[in-house]
């Protein structure tokens, strides 16, 4: 089987050990690129939390990079307390797997991280995107208690992910309960949950993240990468207007609003969102 013949069901885990002395668990496939795409993954989870009719659109067009962060579910080592440290660590991956020119995907945590990435290692990153995230410092950054609440439950469930990713109208929620239903599908070397420590650690990273700052907020003028933004138009744990904000501050920034729609709007409208991707990329 050829590595575009390979699909998120079936692509085998590798591992990478970077100069970080982390090794990295990770699953690369996909029609081969220039520049691949590495994607980096929300709070507590893991390259088995990613919509695999997602990522298989993306991959019917490009190479695809799946990572765990160090600490996290199959990767060894410690979880960091701080998204700069997070971004070192995916840069030292990028480093261990020989990684030169990528695009990158940030979806929620992971558009933290992007953005950090992107503003340490500028010349890594060809094409960022930022998906259901929010800028460092901005003004509202905050979790509401409801959404904190389920976030970080010992054990959240299905009906928490509803609750957290998509919109509370009977359309959005019915497309949560079809993703819930793709992304259950592997059962064969299916990546293991994060731990409590990692959650205690990425909650850590995300609070600093979110206390207000402006002059981190002014460092998203200094990314001069093509980025695009996706939102869906009712975000219940970042709020929508701040990626407004992000677009008007990036320089080569386009932001696409999904409607009916809340923070995981990429898994509520897979096809969308990567026939959408694999233009801005391509």
């Amino acid at each position: 089987m050829t590595t575009a013949q390979i699909s998120a069901l079936t692509a085998p885990t590798q591992f990478a050990r970077a100069a970080d002395g982390v090794t990295y668990a990770y699953r690369r496939f996909g029609r081969a690129s220039d520049a691949p795409l590495l994607m980096l993954q929300h709070f507590r989870g893991n390259i088995d939390n990613w919509d695999p009719a997602f990522v298989d659109a993306l991959a019917a067009e490009r190479e695809v990079i799946l990572v765990d962060y160090a600490g996290v579910s199959s990767s060894t080592g410690l979880p960091a307390h701080a998204v700069a440290e997070t971004a070192q660590q995916v840069i030292a991956f990028a480093d261990a797997i020989g990684l030169t020119r990528t695009d990158l995907l940030g979806f929620s945590l992971g558009g933290f991280v992007a953005q950090e990435v992107a503003l340490t290692r500028p010349a890594l990153v060809r094409r960022l995107v930022l998906a259901g995230t929010g800028p460092q410092g901005g003004p509202g950054m905050g979790w509401r208690q409801d959404i904190a609440d389920r976030a970080r439950a010992d054990n959240p469930g299905g009906e928490d992910l509803l609750y957290i990713f998509f919109a509370h109208t009977e359309t959005s929620q019915a497309k949560g309960v079809e993703f819930l239903g793709r992304f259950l599908q592997r059962t064969e070397d299916r990546d293991t949950a994060s731990s409590l420590a990692a959650r205690d650690a990425q909650y850590d990273a995300i609070r600093d993240w979110n206390i207000p700052d402006h002059g981190a907020l002014q460092r998203l003028t200094k990314i001069k990468t093509p980025t695009l933004i996706i939102q869906g138009d009712n975000d219940l744990m970042i709020p929508t207007r701040l990626s407004h904000l992000m677009a008007g501050l990036i320089p080569d920034a386009t932001l696409r609003i999904y409607q009916d729609a809340a923070h995981a709007s990429l898994f509520q409208y897979p096809q969308e969102a990567a026939a959408e991707l694999n233009t801005f990329l391509g």
